[in-house]
This record gives C-alpha cells, sequence and structure tokens, in this order.
C-alpha cells in the first residue's frame, strides 16, 4: 500500500514551474493532477494525469479535499482565483507566482487568507512551457513560504496544517523551505532575481551594438551575464511590472553603483578599486551563505544555512518563524 506525504495535489497552470511540479510529485507517488491551456495534449502523451477544463479539474479536488497549486502568470492570478473561489470553495490554496505582494492582496480581496499560503520555489531556466519542464528542477533550492497570515491568527490550526502541508510539498520534491513575509520576500527576489533581468537585458543590448566584432569576441562573461535575456520578454515583464514597487529603488542603488564606477573611470589615473573590492567581497559572503552546511540546527548558526525545526501552531511558533526568516534560514516542520 502506497502512503502518500501529501493530500492529492491539484495544479493550475503545467508551464516550467507548475509542469516541473507535476513530474516530481508524480516520480514520488504522490497523488497529482492539473490544468493547463497550453500543452495538455503533450502532457497527457507523457502520461500525466491533465486536463484542459479548468472546472473539471476544481471541481475533482473539491471532492479530493486537494491542495490546489496556482501556477499561472500574474496577470491571470485573478481569474484563477475566482474559479477556485466558484468550483473549489474549500480548498486549501498555495501557489508559485514569483511576486507575493499582489498575489496576498488579490486573496485577501477574495477573503481567502485563512486557506492560502503562499509559495515561490527559487528555480528555473530561461525556457518556458510544459516542454521546458523537468524532473530534479527544485532538488536544493530555496522555496519561499510565505506566513503574513499566521502573525494575525497564530492558534488558527486548519492554517498550521497548510502551513507544513506547503513546507512538506517543498520537501517532498527535494527543496528547502524559507519562511518569508510577503514585503520582504518582494524585496529580496528584486534585488536576486527581477535586477538580474534588467541588467541583462541592458547588457545585451550594449553588447549587440558593438556588431559582428563584439559578438565574435564574446566570452563567458559576456553569455553567462546575459543567460536570462533569453527568457520570454513576456515573462520578464510579467516579473519586474509586477513587483515594480519593490525594483525600481533597487535599480536606483545599482544606478548610483555604476555611476559611481563610471566617474572613478573616468577620473585620472582610471580606478576601478572601490566597485572591484567591494562588489568581490559581497560575492563571498553570499558564497558562502550559499554554500554553508545544511546540517546546521541551530539558529544562531550564521554561516550561514541554519535550519530550524518548528511546530507549526505550538506556542511561540510565529515568532520561531520571524527568527528564522531574519536569518534567511530553512524551516523543517515536525
Amino acid at each position: 500500500m502506497t502512503t502518500h506525504q501529501l493530500p492529492p495535489v491539484c495544479i493550475l497552470g503545467l508551464g516550467l514551474i507548475g509542469g516541473s511540479l507535476m513530474r516530481d510529485l508524480h516520480t514520488r507517488g504522490e497523488r497529482v493532477y492539473g490544468f493547463t491551456l497550453h500543452g495538455a495534449r503533450a502532457a497527457r502523451r507523457d502520461g500525466f494525469d491533465v486536463s484542459d477544463s479548468v472546472e473539471e479539474v476544481l471541481r475533482r479536488a473539491e471532492s479530493d479535499n486537494a491542495l490546489v497549486v496556482v501556477a499561472v502568470p500574474m496577470r491571470a492570478v485573478a481569474d484563477v482565483l475566482d474559479q477556485v473561489a466558484k468550483f473549489a470553495p474549500s480548498c486549501w490554496i498555495t501557489d508559485v507566482v514569483s511576486v507575493k505582494q499582489p498575489v496576498f492582496e488579490l486573496i485577501v480581496e477574495r477573503g481567502m487568507q485563512a486557506r492560502y499560503v503562499g509559495g515561490h520555489p527559487m528555480a528555473g531556466t530561461e525556457f518556458s512551457g510544459w516542454t521546458a519542464s523537468q524532473e530534479g528542477l527544485f532538488a536544493s533550492a530555496a522555496w519561499a513560504v510565505t506566513y503574513d497570515y499566521a502573525r494575525t491568527n497564530p492558534t488558527d490550526a486548519s492554517w498550521a496544517e497548510l502551513f507544513t502541508t506547503v513546507c512538506r510539498m517543498a520537501s517532498v520534491v527535494g527543496a528547502e523551505a524559507v519562511p518569508v513575509s510577503v514585503g520582504r520576500h518582494d524585496e529580496a527576489v528584486a534585488r536576486v532575481s527581477h535586477l538580474p533581468h534588467v541588467i541583462a537585458e541592458a547588457l545585451a543590448l550594449v553588447g549587440d551594438r558593438g556588431g559582428t566584432l563584439a559578438q565574435s569576441l564574446s566570452a563567458g562573461s559576456f553569455r553567462g551575464a546575459t543567460r536570462v535575456a533569453s527568457t520570454s520578454p513576456e515573462l520578464v515583464r510579467n516579473m519586474c511590472e509586477t513587483n515594480a514597487e519593490s525594483l525600481v529603488p533597487v535599480l536606483d542603488e545599482y544606478i548610483e553603483l555604476i555611476q559611481a564606477a563610471r566617474d572613478s573611470l573616468a577620473s585620472t589615473p582610471p580606478s576601478m578599486k572601490s566597485l572591484s573590492e567591494s562588489g568581490h567581497r559581497a560575492h563571498l559572503r553570499m558564497a558562502a551563505r550559499k554554500g554553508a552546511r545544511r546540517e546546521s540546527v541551530s539558529p544562531v548558526e550564521i554561516s550561514s544555512r541554519p535550519v530550524m525545526r518548528v511546530h507549526p501552531g505550538a506556542p511561540g511558533w510565529v515568532q520561531q518563524l520571524d527568527q528564522i526568516e531574519s536569518l534567511g534560514g530553512r524551516v523543517e516542520v515536525f
């Protein structure tokens, strides 16, 4: 008899992230089915339980008490949530959208916050669609899991169970759950996810203006720095425009650094000392945090991907999440 770690999972949207989640859950023996308008036939040919009728899958999810995963672009989230409200009014909801504040606002507008936990796996490629999905995409990736609702409702046992389920789903597919508030999430991803897209697009333009000679001489540093410029422009717009409130101040920081470097290089003698040394130190700090040992269970081991075990719903559990968030740590639930 198969033992499932999760309730049935219904994924709405089977692009790179939703499709990869379906593949991983299926491989691990979990009950998973989904909806997509584009690629449903291909997904069924690949052996997956996929429909092109959102009403059909949501009615099924309601009867199964399934966890509904919203995996559509931000522009489609409001319509999808309306469908969930209509056809799966008691189902738990999570999402994998790259911004969290705008999604949470839509959730609150619909009075769904008691059955919603936001999510965002920090994984992906520059490709999109079902055909881009793959097993193992989330291995060792951070999976942001939001907990704003718990700050005012720490004793809501049903919500605590939902939070546990979302963290467990991340673990099942090999990711590491990171508790975050929606506002801090959006500011952080503006820095490390959305700003790189802006930079890559601009750098690709500058390189292209050098003509065929620049293209011929371009090497690994240019290809690496511009890799994400191959992402669909629609996806880039969706990410950056929906997080503009957080992205613009971060872009201002970047422009200030670039302007200072420009002025320093234009001086006599030209110098890159300040930016090269401070940037190198920052890179070493981030690399050390990214590569720190995961075995740590102490929240004070800031070397630094601390893992803290939390019992959702227990006294003081939200304060534990606050502490983990402040350290950028991982959470394990029990």
